[in-house]
């Protein structure tokens, strides 16, 4: 199968030449003012766990003379101050690249970038954040310029990308687990046992704070943090949600993040909706005022807001898929489904596990100061930065 995908793909390489041609005339008549150290490729820059995680890395290796581009449409400006503030020059194509109905230019812009990025006279390295736009570009970049991807879980990417794996000198992950599906993948599609040393673990992390203060003794707050995707299931949050209040009105829910798409909130009035929030001390005050995280996703690489949670003295109720299983432990600092495809299960036990927390206090305390500690020895911010830089530019 693997050389069926190489085979597919220079087959593809071969009938975009013409458009490629038109982009390298365009870049060398109307060549760049400036030669950069790094070329960052993100889809997106609106609010989002992986675009959280793309601008602390454009934090952690980006400066003045490197450039970010996105290239597909935003839904809104959630993480562009963030990827600003990293210093990068910003450059958002996705007016180009994400118009089916112009796809020609993407195809053009292939040639246009990869233009700037061969013929300047320091060899840059370029970033692939997940971005498909940065994928198709790999053929044609120098052999002998480094590119970096960085892949956040098993997902439609660990296909898109199989075929521009000869163009990747190191793959970073940032779960255990989906390395794991990845070398399964790899050896049942009969990808050379090389690319295998490519990949690098690198957890996510956050700006851990020194003190977090004591939550509320009266109120039993659980939070959600993320959006409406098919593979989080909200309907069971809001399902657990629904047998929790009938039972016991004082628990209070609240979801911070756009799920409009999947809930109406007048249906809903015994939950708090946040909705999407960029302001960094309003999102630590929600979750600083939490007791509980709650996720019940089919699937998930580490997400963020567990990271978040925990450095917050959140106790954490969680289906054990991806990560989370190493991270997290019955009894210890929070609680794990005893199922992932049992959707009634998953609602019995949430609704078991909230109320009981709810009356036991001393051990919602202990798993809440287990979690403060955990994130202080395992995410801090410092660790991954200093990772990034040597994973991108391994001779600084």
């Amino acid at each position: 199968m693997y050389h069926l995908l190489l085979i597919k793909r220079w087959i593809e390489d071969i009938m975009l030449l013409p458009f490629i041609g038109v982009g390298r005339l365009i870049a060398l008549l109307k060549p760049s003012a400036k030669e950069y150290d790094i070329y960052f490729f993100f889809p997106f820059y609106h609010i989002g766990g992986a675009e959280k995680v793309h601008a602390q890395v454009a934090h952690a290796a980006g400066h003045t003379n490197c450039i970010i581009y996105f290239t597909r449409k935003s839904y809104n400006e959630g993480f562009l101050a963030e990827f600003k503030q990293s210093g990068c020059d910003i450059k958002d194509i996705s007016k180009f690249t994400d118009n089916k109905w112009l796809y020609f230019l993407n195809l053009v812009y292939r040639g246009i970038i990869t233009g700037y990025i061969n013929r300047q006279q320091q060899k840059p390295v370029v970033f692939n954040g997940q971005c498909n736009f940065g994928y198709k570009i790999s053929p044609w970049v120098k052999k002998d310029i480094r590119q970096v991807e960085l892949i956040h879980s098993f997902n439609s990417f660990s296909f898109i990308r199989t075929p521009f794996l000869p163009f990747i000198s190191t793959t970073v992950m940032i779960s255990q687990q989906r390395i794991a599906d990845h070398l399964a993948y790899y050896r049942e599609i009969g990808v050379p046992a090389s690319f295998a040393e490519k990949i690098r673990y690198i957890p996510n992390a956050i700006p851990v704070p020194a003190d977090v203060k004591e939550k509320s003794k009266e109120q039993f707050t659980v939070l959600y943090v993320g959006r409406g995707g098919l593979e989080k299931r909200l309907h069971l949050v809001m399902e657990i949600a629904r047998q929790v209040h009938a039972k016991d009105p004082a628990v209070a829910f609240e979801i911070l993040g756009d799920v409009s798409d999947v809930i109406n909130p007048v249906e809903s009035p015994f939950v708090k909706f946040h909705g999407n929030q960029t302001e960094g001390t309003v999102i630590t005050n929600i979750y600083a005022a939490a007791h509980l995280l709650i996720l019940t996703s089919s699937t998930e690489g580490f997400p963020l807001v567990v990271i978040e949670a925990m450095a917050l003295g959140c106790a954490i109720l969680a289906t054990p898929v991806g990560d989370i299983p190493l991270h997290v432990k019955t009894g210890v600092n929070g609680y794990l489904f005893s199922a992932i495809e049992n959707e009634s299960a998953i609602i019995t036990e949430g609704v078991n596990h909230i109320l009981e927390l709810k009356k036991n206090r001393p051990a919602l305390e202990t798993m809440a100061a287990n979690n403060i500690n955990y994130a202080k020895h395992n995410f801090a911010i410092e660790k991954f930065n200093e990772a990034y830089r040597e994973t991108i530019n391994p001779a600084n």
